[in-house]
C-alpha cells in the first residue's frame, strides 16, 4: 500500500510539474548577413548555468522551464550582447526572437566570427545535417588544416570523390567530367579547355574559396544537366575594419630537381604569350623552332588579401574584399610514349616531358548592404592559367614507327613544345532581399574565356641514333612521309556566357516554403586552328644539329622563286582563295560555332510535418543546341550543321526524416539529362604525339538516314537517380554516415576507342542503358580533446564501392562507324572502389599550438576508353597517394607551413588490354604525353603574414 502511495505521489508531482512548466523558443537574426540565420550563438538563462546555441538555422530552445520572469542573455564574439526580459506561462511557448549587430567597437572582429561560420567544418557539418537535399561541403578552414591550395584538390576529400592523376579531370561516383557541372555563387562557369565540359577546379586557389559543395542527388534549382552532381564554390567576402595580409611559398619536386629544364620560346615566366596579334605565319617566318632554357626548377608562390568596411549614417555598408595570387611549377616526366591500336604504330619506350605551369589569380568582390533587407555584390574573377611544355620522344634512339621511311624499329624521335595558355573572366552581380515572408535571390553572370594554343613546334626525326654516337660520318635525317610531319600549329578558342538564376521563396508559416525560380544560360563558342607544314625539297634532308633547329629553318633555307637552292617550303592546307598555299598566309583548317541555349523555369515545396520534410519539385527546361563546322577528315560531308531543340519534365522528390536532433534518414528520386557538349559533338580531330581524339555529329541525333544503324534519334541521355542516405552527427565536429545509390542512364555516351590503323577516339552512344550501383560510408570522429572541447587528435574516412554496368550495340554505323564483340561492358571512368582518409594531431605546447595532418587518397582501376571490335579498353591504373602538411602559427600575425606531397610517388600508368602481346602502355588524352612515369615528392613551405 506504501508503495501505491508513493506512486500516486510521484505522478501527481509530476503532473502539477508539467501543468507549471513552459518553453522558450526563438530564432536569432544576423544583421551583419542582410537578415540570415544567426548559428553558434550563445543564449544563457540569466542568473542560471542554463544555456544553449543556436542551430545553423539560428534557432534555438530551452524546454521544461518553470513558469515565471526571466531574462535571456544573447552573445556573439564581436557582436552586441543584448539582455531581453521573457515571462514563460506554463504549458505555452514564450517565442524571443533577437537580430543582433556587430558593436563599432569590435567590427574589425566580424570577419573572424561570421565568416567563420561558412568556413568551418564544424558549422558546415552543422549546414549538412540541416540541408534540404543530400550534399557535402568543405570550407576554408579544412581545406588549411590538409594544406588544400585549390578547389580540385578541395573536392578529392569529399566522399565518393576522385581526382585523375596527372590531369584536371574530376571524377563524382565514378562518373567523369561529362557527367558533372561546376558553378559559383550558383552561377554557371565556363570551361577552360575545349576538351572538357568543366572548369579545371585546379584553377581555383584557396585565397578565393569560401567552401566547396558538392550536391550529389538533384533538386529542381539545377539545371537538368546533372548527372553524377553540381560542384559550387561560394566565394570570399568581408565584413570589418580592415586587414592586409601577404604570404610567399616554394617546393621542390623530387623528379625535377636537378634537371635541366626547357620552354618554348616566346613565352614568359609569369605565363603569357604576346603574339597572339600577329598573323600565325609571320610568327613561323620570325621566331625559331629551338626550346630555350627554363630557369631553376625551383617552385615559387606569392600572394596577398585585403578587406575593408565602410559604414554609412542611414545605416548601410559598402564592403570591399580582394585578392591575387601568382604560383608556378615544374614538372618533369620520364618514362614511355606508345601507340598501340590494333598493331604497334608508334613506340618511344624511353621519353621525357618538361613542363612549367603558372597560375594567376586575382578576384574582388564589393558587397553593398542597403539596408537590414537588401544586400549587391558585385564578384569579378580573373584567371590567368599557362602550361608549357616540351617533350623529348625515343631520346634512346630506339624510338619504333611502322610508317618509318628508313628503319621501321629504331632511330625514331619526336620533338613537340607547346604552349597552353587560359584567359578566364567571370563576372557576377548578385542580390538579397528578404521581407516579411517573401526572401528573393537573384544572380546574372558574364563569363569569357581566351584558350590559346599557339606556335606548337613538332619534328620528327628518323635514324636518332646517329646523333648519339661520335661518328661526324652519319647523321640522323628529318622524317617527311607527309609535310605535316614537320608543323607548327596554332589553335584559338572564345566562349562567351550570358547566365541568370532568379529564385523567390516564400515562407507560408515555419513548416511550409514555397520555391519558384528561374534559370537561363546562353553559351557560344568559336573554335579555329591552322597549321603550316615544312615540306622538305629533299628526301631523307640530314639535321647536323637535332638540338639546333634554328640553324636549318632559317629565311635563307626558305626555297622560293628567287632562291631556288632553298632545303624546305612552308605549306597550308587551305590557301587565301588566289593566293598560293605555298610560302603564303592561309586560312584555317577546322573552325566549328557551337550554341547551347537553355531557359527553364522551376518549383518546389518544402513541406514540414512532424520529424518528416518532404520536397517535391518540378522543372521544365527548354534547350536549343546547334553546331556548325567546317572540317578537312570527312572530307564533301566535313562542311555541315547540325542541332536539336528539346523541351524536358524533370520532376525529382527529395524526403528527410529526422528522428532526432543528431539523425538523419533521406530519399532522393529524380530524373534528369546529359547533354552532350561541343567537343564531343564536333568532329575536328586534335592529334597529340601519339593520340587522335574527335567529336561525333551523331549525338545530336541522326536516325533520318536509312543507312544508320543503331543511331538513334536522341539529343541527351535520360537519367533515373535514386538516393538512399543515413546521417548520424555525433558532435558538432563527428559525423557517420552510410548511403546507397542507383542511376540509369538511357543512350550514354562513352569515349570509343577506334579499331583502325589511325586509333582515333571518339564518343559514341554505346548501347541502350547503363546501370550504377554504390554504397558510400563516411566517418569522421574525435579521439581526443583539449580542454577548451577542441580537437586534438581526430580522424576522418570515407570510402564508395560502386558497380556498374551497360549494354553494348553489337555495332554502330553512321557519320563514324564502330563495332564491340562483347555485349556488356563496366562504365568508362567508373572506379569501382575509392578511399579517402586523414588523421589530424594538434598538442599544445605553451602558446605554441601546431597541427600535424597525414591525409591520404586511393581510387581503382578504371576505363579511361572503350576498346572497339578485337581491340581491347584502355585501363587508367589506379594509385594511392599520401601527403603530410605541417601548420604552424607562430603569432597573431605570422604562420609558417610545411608540407611533403605525394609522398609515395606512384607509377601513373595507362595501358591497353588484351593485345596479341598481353597488356601495353600507352598514353591517353585524358592524362599526359607520356605514361609509366613518376610525378615526384613536393616538400615545400608557405609563409604568412597578416598585418
Amino acid at each position: 500500500m506504501t508503495k501505491l502511495y508513493t506512486l500516486l505521489f510521484a505522478l501527481v508531482t509530476t503532473l502539477a510539474f508539467a501543468q507549471n512548466t513552459g518553453s522558450i523558443a526563438g530564432k536569432l537574426i544576423d544583421k551583419e548577413f542582410n537578415n540570415e540565420p544567426l548559428p553558434f550563438a550563445n543564449v544563457l538563462i540569466k542568473g542560471t548555468t542554463t544555456g544553449t546555441t543556436s542551430d545553423v538555422d539560428g534557432l534555438y530552445e530551452f524546454a521544461d522551464v518553470t513558469a515565471g520572469d526571466y531574462v535571456l542573455v544573447f552573445s556573439f564574439v564581436g557582436y552586441e550582447t543584448q539582455e531581453i526580459p521573457v515571462t514563460v506561462v506554463a504549458g505555452k511557448v514564450s517565442t524571443v526572437n533577437v537580430t543582433m549587430g556587430a558593436s563599432a567597437a569590435s567590427l574589425d572582429e566580424v570577419i573572424i566570427t561570421t565568416t567563420t561560420r561558412k568556413e568551418s567544418e564544424a558549422a558546415l557539418l552543422l549546414d549538412q545535417k540541416k540541408a534540404v537535399e543530400i550534399k557535402q561541403s568543405i570550407g576554408a578552414e579544412e581545406l588549411s588544416r590538409k594544406g588544400v591550395s585549390d578547389a580540385s584538390g578541395a573536392v578529392a576529400k569529399i566522399s565518393g570523390v576522385s581526382k585523375q592523376e596527372g590531369s584536371s579531370n574530376v571524377y563524382v561516383r565514378g562518373l567523369g567530367d561529362r557527367y558533372l557541372n561546376t558553378t559559383m555563387n550558383g552561377l554557371t562557369l565556363p570551361s577552360n579547355d575545349v576538351n572538357k565540359k568543366n572548369i579545371d577546379l585546379n584553377l581555383f586557389s584557396s585565397d578565393i574559396i569560401e567552401n566547396v559543395s558538392i550536391s550529389k542527388a538533384y533538386s529542381s534549382k539545377f539545371y537538368g544537366d546533372f548527372s553524377a552532381g553540381n560542384v559550387d564554390i561560394s566565394s570570399k567576402d568581408y565584413k570589418g575594419k580592415g586587414f592586409f595580409d601577404f604570404g610567399i611559398g616554394s617546393s621542390v619536386n623530387s623528379e625535377a630537381s636537378g634537371q635541366s629544364f626547357v620552354k618554348s620560346e616566346g613565352t614568359s615566366a609569369f605565363g603569357f604569350y604576346n603574339r597572339y596579334d600577329n598573323n600565325p605565319f609571320a610568327v613561323v617566318l620570325s621566331h625559331g623552332f629551338d626550346p630555350v632554357e627554363g630557369g631553376t626548377p625551383i617552385n615559387a608562390s606569392f600572394g596577398g588579401s585585403f578587406g575593408k568596411s565602410f559604414d554609412f549614417e542611414n545605416g548601410s555598408r559598402l564592403s570591399f574584399y580582394g585578392t591575387g595570387s601568382f604560383e608556378n611549377g615544374y614538372e618533369y616526366r620520364r618514362g614511355s610514349n606508345v601507340d598501340y591500336t590494333n598493331v604497334e604504330k608508334k613506340a618511344f619506350e624511353d621519353a621525357e616531358e618538361f613542363e612549367y605551369s603558372t597560375k594567376t589569380t586575382a578576384m574582388a568582390n564589393a558587397t553593398y548592404k542597403f539596408d537590414d533587407q537588401n544586400t549587391f555584390a558585385l564578384t569579378s574573377l580573373f584567371i590567368n592559367n599557362a602550361s608549357d611544355k616540351v617533350g623529348y620522344f625515343g631520346i634512346d634512339g630506339q624510338g619504333r614507327n611502322r610508317d618509318a621511311i628508313l628503319d621501321t624499329d629504331q632511330g625514331f624521335y619526336q620533338m613537340n613544345g607547346q604552349f597552353n595558355q587560359n584567359l578566364i573572366y567571370v563576372n557576377q552581380l548578385t542580390g538579397k532581399h528578404n521581407f516579411d515572408k517573401l526572401n528573393v535571390d537573384w544572380g546574372i553572370g558574364y563569363n569569357r574565356v581566351n584558350a590559346h594554343e599557339p606556335d606548337r613546334k613538332r619534328i620528327s626525326v628518323e635514324n636518332y641514333q646517329f646523333a648519339l654516337d661520335n661518328d661526324p660520318s652519319t647523321m640522323p635525317s628529318f622524317y617527311s612521309n607527309v609535310v605535316f610531319d614537320n608543323q607548327r600549329y596554332f589553335q584559338k578558342i572564345n566562349d562567351d556566357e550570358f547566365n541568370s538564376r532568379l529564385n523567390f521563396a516564400y515562407n507560408f508559416n515555419d513548416d511550409i516554403k514555397l520555391n519558384v525560380g528561374y534559370n537561363g544560360r546562353s553559351k557560344e563558342r568559336d573554335f579555329e586552328n591552322i597549321r603550316y607544314g615544312y615540306d622538305l625539297v629533299n628526301a631523307n634532308t640530314p639535321i647536323a644539329d637535332v638540338k639546333n633547329l634554328n640553324d636549318f629553318f632559317t629565311l635563307d633555307n626558305l626555297k622560293t622563286s628567287e632562291n631556288q637552292n632553298g632545303l624546305y617550303q612552308l605549306r597550308v592546307i587551305n590557301a587565301v582563295p588566289g593566293i598560293s598555299n605555298t610560302n603564303r598566309p592561309g586560312l584555317p583548317e577546322n573552325t566549328y560555332n557551337g550554341m547551347l541555349d537553355v531557359y527553364a523555369g522551376y518549383a518546389n515545396l518544402e513541406y514540414k510535418t512532424g520529424d518528416w520534410l518532404f520536397v517535391p519539385g518540378v522543372r521544365f527546361e527548354g534547350i536549343n543546341q546547334d553546331i556548325s563546322y567546317d572540317v578537312i577528315n570527312l572530307g564533301s560531308l566535313g562542311k555541315n550543321e547540325v542541332s536539336s531543340k528539346e523541351t524536358v519534365f524533370l520532376p525529382s522528390l527529395s524526403v528527410k526524416y529526422a528522428p532526432n536532433e543528431d539523425q538523419n534518414l533521406r530519399l532522393s528520386a529524380s530524373q534528369t539529362i546529359s547533354l552532350p557538349e561541343f567537343k564531343e559533338v564536333a568532329p575536328f580531330v586534335y592529334e597529340s604525339i601519339s593520340q587522335r581524339i574527335g567529336g561525333n555529329p551523331d549525338l545530336l541525333g541522326r536516325s533520318g538516314d536509312i543507312n544508320y544503324t543503331n543511331v538513334n534519334d536522341v539529343a541527351f541521355s535520360k537519367i533515373f537517380n535514386f538516393d538512399l542516405k543515413y546521417e548520424w552527427f555525433m558532435s558538432k565536429s563527428e559525423i557517420f554516415s552510410i548511403g546507397g545509390f542507383y542511376k540509369q542512364i538511357n543512350d550514354p555516351v562513352n569515349q570509343v576507342v577506334a579499331f583502325d590503323a589511325t586509333g582515333t577516339q571518339r564518343f559514341f552512344r554505346t548501347g541502350e542503358k547503363a546501370e550504377i550501383y554504390g554504397v558510400e560510408v563516411e566517418l569522421r570522429k574525435t579521439i581526443l580533446t583539449a580542454d577548451e572541447d577542441d580537437a586534438k587528435l581526430s580522424t576522418g574516412f570515407n570510402a564508395t564501392y560502386m558497380y556498374t554496368n551497360q549494354d553494348l550495340y553489337e555495332s554502330i554505323i553512321g557519320t563514324y562507324s564502330v563495332s564491340f564483340n562483347k555485349s556488356e561492358e563496366e562504365l568508362q571512368g567508373a572506379s569501382p572502389f575509392i578511399v579517402n582518409a586523414d588523421i589530424s594531431y594538434s598538442p599544445t605546447f605553451g602558446n605554441y599550438k601546431p597541427t600535424a595532418n597525414l591525409i591520404f587518397s586511393y581510387f581503382s582501376d578504371r576505363i579511361d576508353a572503350l576498346g572497339s571490335g578485337q581491340l581491347g579498353n584502355v585501363i587508367e591504373k589506379g594509385i594511392p597517394t599520401l601527403d603530410f602538411i605541417l601548420k604552424n602559427k607562430l603569432s597573431e600575425k605570422l604562420s609558417l607551413d610545411v608540407g611533403i606531397k605525394n609522398i609515395l610517388n606512384p607509377t601513373v600508368q595507362y595501358f591497353r588490354e588484351g593485345t596479341s602481346v598481353g597488356d601495353v602502355l600507352v598514353t591517353s588524352p585524358n592524362g599526359k604525353d607520356v605514361t609509366d612515369y613518376k610525378r615526384g615528392i613536393n616538400a615545400g613551405f608557405n609563409l604568412k603574414y597578416k598585418f
